[in-house]
Order: structure tokens, then sequence, then C-alpha cells
């Protein structure tokens, strides 16, 4: 087994016809100009070059066996560990018999870096509606690693955080994938201070901050303005604030939502929690659209991804950018690193 702080990064291929390959390529690509650790690509590796093919992209492709070849590999060719598909790929049009093998380049990219073979995990973009057919039962990507780490660990439980960052925010939605009528329904005492304390550690842990000022906003405009607009926030999430300020967390909230993501606002705090999915990503992907990474706190391993989708109608085009999952490499490099006690 490798020491984590020098293995590299696993890095799953997504849906094969979307953009997953094609930032891939263009990652691999400017990784001497740009001093990009090395990474080995769990996908099928005849599609790949298929793929860099229809970009007129010279980027020759080595199958291996082992991840510990990844460096020697890395400085001239791209790394593969093959996973094969059962149906050809044409760019853009997504297949179902082909979901079991994304499938498989998850779960033994997440095995690899359980098993200490690969230092983190980075995942491109996969489609869930895709998967199903294949038999995926999880809400989303993110379900499903933690039940991979489940697997690996059993009779514990993880309870996965989403954090979006960039240099200029990062920012935790409480409710992620559930209908805007649902959100008040599910905002608990119970809920802000678990997921407060996931981002309070992942902050220390991952990103080297010593002592995390976190912002809550409220649920309601000018979150809830005392009571008048809702009672949300005065009677869940100024309970919970309260609650994490006594447990000696630098907690602070409700916030009103419309002047908590401007430049002066944010050199208040480390990061902020948002009471749902727009509420957070409006404001990320305003100040970051091509570079904001989304990071998973709560797992017992590292995992990245481009804060981004599959991107069907681009693929194959030339078009796709790929400073999202670049980032993505260099944040699950320095974060495992700080997890195996490596100066950043």
């Amino acid at each position: 087994m490798q020491k984590v702080a020098t293995a590299p990064l696993a890095v799953t291929g997504g849906d094969p016809a979307g953009i997953g390959f094609d930032i891939t390529l263009a990652a691999w690509a400017q990784r001497s100009a740009l001093g990009l650790p090395p990474f080995a690509l769990f996908a099928d590796a005849g599609a790949l070059a298929e793929r860099a093919a229809t970009l007129g992209l010279t980027a020759p492709i080595a199958r291996i066996s082992e991840l510990s070849q990844t460096a020697t590999v890395f400085t001239h060719s791209l790394p593969v560990v093959d996973v094969t598909q059962s149906a050809p790929t044409r760019a853009g049009h997504p297949d179902s018999a082909n979901g079991a093998a994304v499938i498989t380049c998850i779960e033994r990219a997440t095995a690899a870096v359980i098993q200490g073979h690969a230092s983190a995990l980075v995942t491109n973009p996969i489609a869930k509606n895709v998967l199903y057919a294949a038999g995926f039962k999880h809400p989303g990507h993110t379900e499903f690693l933690a039940a991979l780490a489940e697997r690996h660990h059993p009779g514990q439980t993880f309870n996965p955080v989403m954090l979006l960052s960039c240099d200029e925010l990062r920012v935790v939605p409480l409710t992620i994938h559930v209908p805007l009528a649902e959100v008040p329904g599910l905002i608990s005492k119970a809920a802000i201070i678990k997921t407060a304390g996931i981002l309070d550690a992942g902050l220390r842990r991952d990103f080297g901050i010593a002592n995390p000022r976190i912002a809550v906003a409220g649920l309601n405009p000018h979150a809830g303005e005392a009571g008048t607009i809702g009672r949300e926030d005065e009677e869940i999430v100024r309970p919970a604030v309260e609650a994490l300020q006594n447990k000696g967390l630098r907690v602070t909230g409700p916030h009103s939502a419309d002047t908590l993501f401007h430049a002066a606002a944010r050199e208040t705090y480390d990061a902020v929690i948002a009471m749902y999915h727009d509420q957070a990503l409006i404001p990320i992907k305003t100040l970051a659209f091509d570079r904001g990474v989304n990071m998973t706190l709560g797992l017992p391993f590292v995992r990245t991804s481009p804060d981004h989708g599959t991107a069907f109608d681009i693929a194959g085009s030339g078009a796709a950018r790929p400073e999202s999952l670049i980032e993505a490499l260099r944040q699950a490099l320095s974060a495992s690193q700080r997890r195996a006690g490596v100066q950043v």
C-alpha cells in the first residue's frame, strides 16, 4: 500500500456521453504547464481514445493494471484503468446500456482510495436518470459514495455534506435536490447543528482553517424580519445557531441572504450554510461558474468534483472548459495532503 500523501488521484470518467472525457483530456494536456498532480482515469479506454480523436487531441492513452504505475506513465500518457462499456459511445447521446460501467468505475475508484492506492477521489459528472435503468438506487452521486463508504466500513454511518467552493466563497446547502415547497418542512434545529459540525470539522481538516467562522443564512426574506415574514428563522434557525455557539463554534445568524454574498460580507466568514439549493448555488455559480468545486465532507476519504453537469449538448464539440475539473484536482490534492499531515 502506498502512502496516501504520494499516491495518485483516482478520477472517474462520469457519463461517457457527457463532457467528462473532454475535460479530463484537456486537463491532462495541461498537466505540465499547470503542475497538476498525477491521476489515473477509471473509464473505457477505447471510448476515451475515440473522444480524443473526435476532439483532434494528441493524447496517448496507457492502460494500467496498478495505480502504482500512474506517476511513471503520467508524464507521457494518460493512465487509464480500463472498465469496458457494453455499448459504443456517441457524444451527447447517453445510453443506459453503459450505466453499469459508469457505476463500476465509481465503485472501483472509491475502493482504490479507501484501500490507500489512491490519495483522493475526483468524480466527473453523471446523469442519474441514465443510471436508474442500470439499477442505481440512490438520490445522487454523493449518497452513493456514502453507501460505498459504509460498505467498506461495516457498522459505521456517514453523513455526507455538499460543500461548493471557489477562491471567493464556500457554501453548503442544507437541503439540496428537493422541491422548494418541501424545504421549510425539512429544516430542523438538529439538521443545522449536524451540518455545521461536519462543516466546521471539514474546514479545519481539509482547508487548514484553525478556527472556522460559519455564517448561517435565514430561510425567509430578511431572515424573517423578527418573525413578521415567517417564523422558521426565529423558531428553528436562531436556536440552532445559539446551540452551536454554546458548543464553542464560531457560528452566526440567521443572516439575510440578500446581503450575505457581496465582497465585504464574504470577508466576515469562512463558509455559509444556506437553507436550500438555489440560495447556495446561485451566488457561487455567479462568482465562479467555470471554477467552482463540489467537495463532499463527512466521508472517510477526500472526494471532489467539478461543479457542473454532464453538458451533453456540448460533449465532443471542443467547447467544454476544464477549469472546474482542474480546480477539483488541486483541491483533492491539498485536502489529501493535509489529512496525511503534509504541509500545504
